[in-house]
């Protein structure tokens, strides 16, 4: 578990991560990553089996991670505007470099990652994702997604298929539409939301909410708000003992 703090002119942000590997998977394909300093937190679930979706996840946070970091020393003040045209240009070039690198090493073919990142600047949080890697907003003890999942079950539900309570039981839930590695011409969605004192924002793998409710996330958030370290901890262990099936990250971002 790591934490450090961060700050800006107005609100200070402060960031903890972990990851686990589950119960039921043999290696860990999940990676984080952040740099308070520079206000960028970067969560990746990877595929592709045999360590490969755990290259894919370890470029994607990385890179993604240091490009900002870079950004915001060159321009400390960068506007939300500028930051999110940095930061979709960021996950493309790395989603370059994951098809690159599967191309030119056998054992890497068909590696890749969906991701969720948030970058800050004054009191905007930018967020981009590709997949169904997920942000969460708890403000005022009441709990929001932020991001939208590309996943063939999502359609299904946006299309009126299937109904949001029934998607539970349904199976093929984890076929992703939109990931990096898997076509060059990846758009990811990227949006500008404002903070205030008292959010907390959670960014995490599918190895959360397939195994936990957003009724229980909140829960979780809501009794440790003050607590980050705690919530990241209670949130990974009740998600494994509800069975841990897949590895499961968080990353929790405090705004003071």
């Amino acid at each position: 578990m790591a934490k450090t703090p961060s700050s800006s002119p107005a609100l200070q942000y402060e960031m903890i991560s972990l990851t686990h590997t589950g119960r039921v998977r043999e290696h860990n394909e999940d990676a984080v990553a952040f740099d308070a300093l520079a206000q960028v937190a970067v969560l990746a679930d990877g595929m592709g089996g045999y360590a490969a979706g755990e290259v894919a996840s370890g470029m994607a946070t990385a890179q993604i991670c240091a490009r900002i970091a870079r950004l915001k020393a060159e321009y400390p003040k960068v506007t939300a505007l500028d930051l999110s045209t940095e930061l979709r240009f960021a996950v493309r070039h790395v989603n370059a470099e994951i098809l690159r690198a599967a191309r030119s090493n056998a054992q890497y073919a068909g590696m890749g990652a969906t991701l969720v990142a948030v970058a800050f600047t004054g009191n905007v949080a930018v967020i981009a994702h590709a997949g169904d890697s997920r942000a969460y907003l708890l403000r005022q003890n009441q709990l929001r997604l932020l991001t939208h999942d590309h996943s063939a079950l999502q359609e299904q539900i946006d299309m009126g298929l299937i109904l949001p309570e029934d998607a539970e039981t349904i199976g093929g839930k984890n076929l992703v539409t939109r990931a990096l590695g898997v076509d060059a011409r990846l758009d990811p969605d990227v949006a500008m939301h404002p903070m205030m004192t008292g959010d907390l924002l959670l960014l995490c793998s599918d190895g959360l909410n397939d195994m936990l409710t957003d009724a229980k996330i909140e829960n979780i958030l809501r009794q440790y708000a003050e607590h980050p370290a705690a919530a990241a901890r209670q949130l990974v262990d009740d998600a494994n003992v509800a069975g841990g099936r897949d590895n499961v990250s968080v990353i929790l971002v405090t705004v003071r």
